[in-house]
């Protein structure tokens, strides 16, 4: 995440794929922003894929990652 926006080759990505009926949900890193407006803005990208907030992974822990994973 970059200012609350992803990307712009996340877009691209987007684009060349049909994600019609699909479920995307978003994870990243992050210095300090959160997600922003930017499941808004991908939409744009994929309209007929449902886009969902997922995760900022900011200062995971070996112990997080295995939460996470559920190993």
């Amino acid at each position: 995440m970059w200012w609350y926006v992803a990307p712009t080759i996340i877009n691209t990505f987007l684009e060349a794929y049909d994600f019609s009926n699909k479920i995307i949900t978003l994870f990243a890193t992050s210095g300090s922003s959160g997600f922003g407006n930017t499941v808004q803005e991908l939409k744009v990208s994929a309209p007929n894929a449902d886009i969902k907030e997922g995760l900022l992974l900011n200062n995971l822990t070996t112990q997080k990652v295995k939460e996470l994973l559920a190993l």
